[in-house]
């Protein structure tokens, strides 16, 4: 970060200022006939390159061009520099001060005389030389003032844009706070409920098939009221922290997946135990959310889950039969496949589906594995 007032021109800025001391000083012919004038000028001009880092010392040394010449241009510039780049009006009213009694010795040097107040005419060096001094130092201090209040602006802009991030993340705080009251009181309670009867019919049933249904019923209830004890927790930490929902799943989990799914379903792998973490999950998420419109849409339906690695690509294919029920009008928002599209093309796959000519469906994802990571 450059310091107040640098800019990326500055080098050029104080070489353009040098060669004009140089030419003001060769415009008022210094050093024809004493070389003290040249020195002073030739000092003056170079002390310019200094006059940011140094502003006070830089004025001292172009004081004596103005001292024993009429080239006034660096002793001015070093002027509005000083007062550019500092707060000390004192000190500022001695520099102008010293510039006026430099400026005015010079009109009648070598023989220095100071002006008669009693003389009017002797009074137009002495404004003269006031204006000179005052003219550079109102100009520094409104350049000063304006760097400042642009500062400020800047500084008051990013403190309301902290305020509004502030308000925002209250806001969210509040709505997910609200949510997840919502979530345990309600929606925890009546999946508790289902799992309670879940275990009561598989408890008191006779029939085979309603104790497997029963207790496929509990064991599902059982892993929401799970995930949705995570997803509280995490909603009442107001996104302190990054947080996963819930444990994620890995292609470990399949098996448990298709057993509790109720789908009659032939499962095939063939995948190394090392693809990445998000490789993994993304495969799970494509056979879950297919064996969860298999349930909703196609009752009945067996299902065959082909998954494999070949050249460096993850192919996974799940298809089902035509239902032999008719499909219970559920809720959904058909998102499930949206969002798997856009997870797949994060990284860097695809997922595509459709209907089959015997009246089934297919789900295929395709990932490459390298640089999924």
């Amino acid at each position: 970060m450059r310091s107040p007032g640098r800019t990326p021109h500055a080098p050029m800025t104080a070489a353009a200022l040098v060669t004009a001391s140089l030419v003001d000083a060769w415009i008022h012919d210094t050093g024809a006939h004493h070389p003290r004038e040249l020195a002073s000028a030739l000092l003056a001009a170079l002390a310019l390159v200094l006059r940011h880092r140094l502003p006070l010392p830089t004025f001292l040394l172009t004081l004596p061009t103005a001292l024993f010449t009429d080239a006034v241009f660096a002793t001015l510039v070093a002027l509005y520099t000083l007062a550019s780049r500092t707060h000390h009006r004192i000190l500022l009213a001695v520099c102008a001060l010293g510039f006026t009694v430099c400026d005015l010795t010079w009109w009648s040097w070598p023989s220095p005389e100071f002006a008669d107040l009693d003389d009017r005419q002797a009074l137009i060096p002495l404004s003269y030389s006031l204006a000179q001094a005052t003219a550079p130092l109102f100009l520094g201090q409104l350049v000063q003032a304006r760097r400042e209040l642009s500062l400020r602006l800047v500084e008051v802009s990013e403190a309301r844009e902290h305020e509004r991030l502030l308000v925002a993340q209250s806001v969210l705080a509040k709505e997910r706070a609200q949510l997840a009251r919502e979530m345990h009181d309600a929606v925890s309670h009546q999946v508790s409920l289902i799992a309670v009867r879940a275990g009561a019919l598989q408890v008191g049933s006779r029939d085979r098939e309603a104790k497997e249904a029963a207790s496929t019923i509990r064991l599902l209830s059982v892993q929401t009221l799970d995930e949705l004890r995570h997803m509280v927790g995490v909603l009442r930490a107001s996104g302190s922290r990054p947080t996963e929902l819930t444990p994620q799943p890995s292609l470990a989990d399949l098996d448990r997946l298709v057993t509790g799914s109720g789908i009659e379903t032939d499962l095939r792998t063939d995948l190394p135990a090392d693809l990445p973490p998000p490789v993994q999950r993304a495969v799970y998420r494509t056979v879950q959310e297919a064996l969860t419109n298999i349930r909703k849409h196609a009752p009945g339906a067996t299902a065959t889950i082909h998954i494999r690695h070949r050249d460096g690509t993850v192919r996974a294919t799940v298809t089902n039969t035509a239902p032999s029920r008719p499909a219970l009008s559920l809720p959904g928002a058909h998102h499930g496949l949206i969002g798997l599209r856009q997870r797949a093309e994060l990284l860097g796959g695809t997922v595509t589906s459709g209907r089959l000519g015997d009246g089934g469906y297919e789900l295929r994802l395709e990932l490459p594995v390298d640089g999924s990571h």
